[in-house]
C-alpha cells in the first residue's frame, strides 16, 4: 500500500498539467479539477484505513538498496499525515465545487474569481503543494511544499488583479518570503549539526547535537512556522491579505494554509524537540495569539475582518495543546485542528454567500437577513456557535479536552492559558454573536440588492456545516483516533522505525533531545 503515499502530490500535479493544456475550455477544466480532487479524496481514506496498523513509507528512488534510505526523497503517511491529508482534500474539494458554481455566472468570473483558466491549474499546485508538506519525510522536502503552496497562494490571492488585491498580496509575498529564508537558514544549520534532513534520523542524532545549536535550530523553526501558522506576533500579515481575495480562496487559505504551519510545529517537535525546550515560549504565544486575536474580531464590523482575526485567535488553541507536549492535549489539539479547518472554512464560504446575497461583508450594511434569506441565516448560524464552543458541539468537545489536560498539566503558566482560553471563547461569542445581530437580525439600513445565490454554491458550504455537525456525532471514535495519533507522536518509536530499518538507527537514547 506504500505506493498510495506519493499519490495526493502527484495527482493533482498531473490535473494541473492537463487542465494548463486545457487552457480556455472551461468545461473541461472543471471536469479534471472535479475528478482529480475526488480521486485524492478517495486516496486519503484509503491511507487514513491503512495507517492502522503502522505508518507507511515510500523510498523514492530505493535508496536503501544503494546504502542509506535516508539519502533519497521519503514519503510517510501515518496517522497524523493521513487524518490532514483526508480533512485537506474533503474541503478543497468542496471550496472548489463553490467556486464553480460562483464562476457560473459571468459577472462573478470577472470580478471574485478571476480568469478561471489560471484558477484551476493553480488550484491544483496549490492542493499538491499541501499534501506535500503533510507526507514529507524530510525537512528540506516540507520547505518545497511551503514554497509550492507561496507561489500558487499568490496567483489565487492577486485573481482579478485589482489594487486592492495586489496590495495585499505583495505583502504576503514579503513577509512569506521572510518566512522561508528563515526556514531555508534553519534547515541549513540542522544539517550542518546532523549530517542529514531525514526527519527521523534527524530526531535519532539530535540528542548530540550542542545544546545551543539545537536551541538555535528550534528557534529558527518556530519563527518560520509560526509565521505560517499565523501565531502572534507574527500574524500581522493576515487580516489585510485574507479579506481581499475571492471567497473560495479565502476560504481554503483560512481553513488550510495556517494548519500546514501548526501540522509542522508538531511534527517538527514530536521528532526533533521531544524534551521541549521552547515550550514556555509557545505557551505565552498561544495566550497572546488568543487574546490579541479575539480583541480584534470584536472590533471589526467586516465580516471577512472579523473571521480573518477569529482564525488567528483560534490558532492560540491548537498551540496550547502542542506546547503542554502531553499525550491527551497533542489529542485535543488535533482533534481541535480538524474541527477548525472545517468550521473555519465553512464560515468563510457561508460569508461568500452573505457578500452574493447583500452586495457587502460590512456589518453596517447590512441587516434583516434571518428573514430574507434564512437558509443563509442558518448556514452561518450553526459554525458560528460552534466556534465560540457551545455544547454539545465540535468546538466545546476540543476545548474541554485542552482544559483538561491543562489542568492535568497544573502548572501556573497552565492554568493562565486555561483562563485566557475562557475568555477568549466568551468573546468568541461575543463577536458571532454581534455579526449575527448586524446582519441577520436587526433591520437593513438600506434595502439590499438580494440578488440570486446561485444553488451550487448552497450546498458545497451546507455540506461542510453538516460534516462541522459530523465532528460533534462522531466525537467518540474520532477522538480516540487522535488519541492513538498522539501517543505514536510521543513514541516516535512507530515512525522511526517505518522509516530506519534497524542497521540505520543511530545509538542514541530517544526523547533525550531538547532546544
Amino acid at each position: 500500500m506504500s505506493w498510495l503515499v506519493p499519490l495526493p502530490v502527484i495527482l493533482p500535479l498531473l490535473g494541473a498539467g492537463l487542465t494548463l493544456a486545457l487552457f480556455g475550455r472551461a468545461r473541461l477544466q472543471k471536469f479534471v479539477a472535479v475528478t482529480t480532487l475526488a480521486a485524492v479524496l478517495g486516496v486519503s481514506v484509503a491511507l487514513l484505513l491503512a495507517v492502522r496498523d503502522g505508518p507507511l513509507v515510500l523510498e523514492i528512488g530505493d535508496w536503501a538498496g544503494r546504502g542509506d534510505p535516508a539519502v533519497g526523497i521519503v514519503v510517510v503517511a501515518d496517522r497524523l499525515s493521513a487524518l490532514m491529508l483526508t480533512v485537506s482534500s474533503a474541503v478543497t474539494l468542496c471550496v472548489l465545487l463553490y467556486s464553480h458554481a460562483q464562476g457560473d455566472d459571468e459577472e462573478t468570473t470577472a470580478k471574485r474569481i478571476g480568469p478561471v483558466s489560471i484558477f484551476h491549474p493553480t488550484y491544483l499546485i496549490l492542493t499538491a503543494g499541501v499534501a506535500n508538506a503533510f507526507v514529507s519525510g524530510d525537512l528540506f522536502n516540507i520547505y518545497v511544499g511551503f514554497e509550492v503552496l507561496l507561489a500558487a497562494s499568490y496567483v489565487l490571492l492577486t485573481l482579478g488583479g485589482t489594487a486592492e488585491r495586489i496590495r495585499a498580496g505583495a505583502v504576503y509575498v514579503v513577509v512569506a518570503v521572510t518566512s522561508s529564508l528563515l526556514f531555508l537558514i534553519g534547515i541549513a544549520v540542522a544539517y550542518g549539526a546532523t549530517g542529514t534532513l531525514n526527519l527521523a534520523q534527524m530526531g535519532e542524532r539530535m540528542a548530540d547535537v550542542d545544546p545551543g545549536v539545537r536551541l538555535l535550530i528550534g528557534m529558527l523553526l518556530l519563527v518560520a512556522f509560526g509565521i505560517k501558522a499565523a501565531i502572534f506576533p507574527l500574524a500581522f500579515w493576515l487580516p489585510d491579505s485574507y479579506p481581499t481575495a475571492p471567497a473560495p480562496v479565502t476560504a481554503v487559505f483560512a481553513g488550510l494554509l495556517t494548519k500546514v504551519g501548526v501540522y509542522a510545529i508538531i511534527r517538527t517537535r514530536a521528532l526533533l524537540f521531544p524534551a521541549g525546550g521552547l515550550d514556555d515560549v509557545l505557551m505565552w504565544m498561544a495566550l497572546a495569539t488568543m487574546i490579541v486575536g479575539i480583541l480584534g474580531a470584536v472590533a471589526q464590523d467586516d465580516i471577512k475582518r472579523l473571521l480573518s482575526f477569529t482564525l488567528i485567535s483560534h490558532i492560540g488553541f491548537m498551540v496550547f495543546g502542542v506546547a503542554l507536549a502531553t499525550s491527551d492535549a497533542w489529542s485535543a489539539a488535533i482533534y481541535y485542528v480538524v474541527h477548525h479547518i472545517t468550521v473555519q472554512t465553512a464560515l468563510f464560504l457561508v460569508a461568500g454567500l452573505v457578500e452574493r446575497y447583500g452586495g457587502t461583508t460590512s456589518l453596517t450594511r447590512l441587516g434583516g437577513m434571518a428573514k430574507a434569506a434564512p437558509v443563509i441565516a442558518v448556514l452561518f448560524f450553526v459554525p458560528a456557535i460552534n466556534l465560540a464552543g457551545i455544547p454539545p458541539l465540535s468546538g466545546f468537545v476540543g476545548k474541554v479536552g485542552l482544559l483538561e489536560a491543562g489542568a492535568q498539566v497544573g502548572t501556573p503558566v497552565a492554568y493562565v492559558l486555561i483562563g485566557g482560553s475562557v475568555v477568549t471563547s466568551l468573546l468568541t461569542l461575543y463577536a458571532m454573536v454581534k455579526a449575527w445581530n448586524k446582519a441577520f437580525w436587526q433591520p437593513a439600513p438600506r434595502p439590499l440588492p438580494a440578488r440570486r445565490v446561485p444553488l451550487g454554491m448552497m450546498w458545497p458550504a451546507a455540506a461542510l456545516v453538516v460534516a462541522s455537525l459530523g465532528l460533534t456525532v462522531a466525537a467518540g471514535p474520532l477522538y480516540s483516533y487522535t488519541t492513538q495519533t498522539a501517543i505514536d507522536l510521543s513514541e516516535r518509536d512507530p515512525y522511526v522505525d517505518a522509516v530506519l530499518p534497524d542497521p540505520y538507527r543511530a545509538a542514541v537514547p530517544p526523547g533525550t533531545g531538547e532546544p
